[in-house]
C-alpha cells in the first residue's frame, strides 16, 4: 500500500547518501512501536535516543524558563512545584504557569502566589472546580471519609508517597481526591512500594465499608489502579511466590501502555494468575482495614476538618497528625470590582443601503 511505497522511497534515498556528504538525518516519533525494523538497522537510523519526561531537576529548570517575565511572588518555590508535578513535560509546565497567571488575575492579584500555582496544577490534572454542583450532606460526608481513608493510609504505610493535599471539592468526574507528592525521582519501584500503593488505593473503599456498612461507586478508579498494579506484579515483574520469577505478559507494549499479542500461557496458569491478583488485593484490603481501625479517632478528626474547610494542605494535615490546632481560616477576599464607563450607543441603528 502507500505506506510501504513511502517507506521504500525513504530507504532508497537514505542509502544514496555517502560518507563524504557529511549529512546527518535526525527524526523524532512518539510511536516507536510502529516503526519498520528496516528503518532501525545500522546505516540508517542506527542510534536511538529516548527523551523521557524530565526529572525534578529538569522540571525546575524548565519552570524557570517559562517563569521569565511573569510576576511571581518571592515565596513561590520552583523545586516544590517540580516535585508537585511528576510526569509533566515541557508543554505541561508551560501551561501550568500560564494557568497560574490566569488564576491570580481572576483573584485580582498582581503577583502569582503559591496557592495560584497549586490551583493551576489541580486544574491541569483534574479540571476546574465544580462548586456549582449540588451535593447532599450525606454524599459530602461519604466523600470526606473516603478521602480521609486514602490520606491515613498514605501517611502510615511506610513506603507510600507523602500526602500533599486532600480535598472534597469536585473536579472533573472526581468527587474529591488525595494528591501525593514523591520525595525523589524513581527509575524503579520495589515490591513494598507497590503493595503500599495498592493499599492506599483500597483505603477509600475500606473506610466506606467500615463506617457506613455500605459501599458506593466512588472507588471505581481506585480498583482499576490496584488491579493493574497487582496484575503486573504477577505477570511482568516476577513478584508472585506461586508463579515464580517468570514473565507471562506479552512483550509487545503498545503506545497506550497496554499489552498486545496472543496469550502465551495455559488456562491453568491464567486461573492461577487471577487467584494471585485477587490474593494480593484482598491481603492489602485487610491490612488497611486494620490500620484504619487502629487510627479511628484520627480519621474522625480529619473528616471533621475536611467538612469544615473542604481542603487540607500538607502542613495542615501534618498538624492534625501531630495533634496540633490548625489556624483559623482567613476570610476569602473578593477581587475588586472595576466600574467601566458605559459605551455610548447610537440613537438609531444604521442599516446598510439596499
Amino acid at each position: 500500500d502507500e505506506r510501504e511505497q513511502t517507506l521504500n522511497a525513504l530507504l532508497v534515498e537514505m542509502d544514496g547518501f555517502e560518507s563524504t556528504h557529511d549529512i546527518i538525518i535526525i527524526a523524532a516519533t512518539n510511536r516507536p512501536d510502529v516503526l519498520d525494523p528496516a528503518l532501525l538497522r545500522p546505516g540508517r537510523f542506527d542510534r536511538q535516543v529516548v527523551e523521557d519526561a524530565p526529572d525534578v531537576r529538569g522540571s525546575e529548570d524548565i519552570l524557570l524558563i517559562h517563569a521569565a517575565g511573569k510576576p511571581l511572588a518571592s515565596n513561590v518555590d520552583m523545586n516544590t512545584v517540580a516535585r508537585r508535578t511528576p510526569g509533566f513535560v515541557g508543554a505541561d509546565l508551560e501551561n501550568l504557569l500560564n494557568e497560574a497567571a490566569l488564576v491570580a488575575a481572576r483573584a485580582g492579584r498582581k503577583e502569582i502566589q503559591p496557592q495560584d500555582v497549586d490551583e493551576a496544577a489541580d486544574r491541569v490534572v483534574m479540571g476546574p472546580e465544580r462548586r456549582s454542583r449540588v451535593i447532599s450532606p450525606r454524599e459530602k460526608k461519604i466523600t470526606a471519609y473516603h478521602e480521609a481513608g486514602h490520606a491515613l493510609a498514605a501517611h502510615f504505610l511506610e513506603y507510600a508517597d507523602p500526602v500533599h493535599k486532600i480535598t472534597i471539592v469536585p473536579r472533573g468526574r472526581a468527587m474529591g481526591y488525595v494528591m501525593q507528592s514523591p520525595e525523589n525521582d524513581r527509575m524503579s519501584m520495589s515490591k513494598n512500594m507497590l503493595l503500599d500503593r495498592i493499599g492506599v488505593a483500597l483505603a477509600g473503599r475500606a473506610v466506606e465499608a467500615l463506617i457506613f456498612k455500605d459501599v458506593t461507586t466512588g472507588a471505581q478508579n481506585d480498583f482499576e489502579q490496584a488491579t493493574n498494579i497487582a496484575k503486573r506484579m504477577v505477570t511482568s515483574w516476577g513478584m508472585s511466590p506461586e508463579l515464580g520469577r517468570v514473565a507471562l505478559a506479552s512483550g509487545n507494549e503498545s503506545y497506550l501502555g497496554d499489552y498486545e499479542g496472543a496469550r502465551n500461557y495455559s488456562e491453568a496458569t491464567a486461573k492461577l494468575i487471577d487467584s494471585e491478583v485477587k490474593s494480593i488485593i484482598e491481603t492489602q484490603y485487610k491490612r488497611v482495614i486494620a490500620l484504619i481501625e487502629d487510627h479511628r479517632e484520627l480519621l474522625e478528626q480529619i473528616v471533621d476538618v475536611l467538612l469544615e474547610r473542604e481542603t487540607l494542605h500538607a502542613d495542615e494535615f501534618a498538624m492534625l497528625i501531630r495533634g496540633e490546632p490548625i489556624p483559623e481560616l482567613m476570610p476569602v477576599q473578593e477581587p475588586p470590582v472595576v466600574n467601566k464607563p458605559s459605551r455610548p450607543r447610537d440613537k438609531e441603528p444604521r442599516l446598510p443601503p439596499t
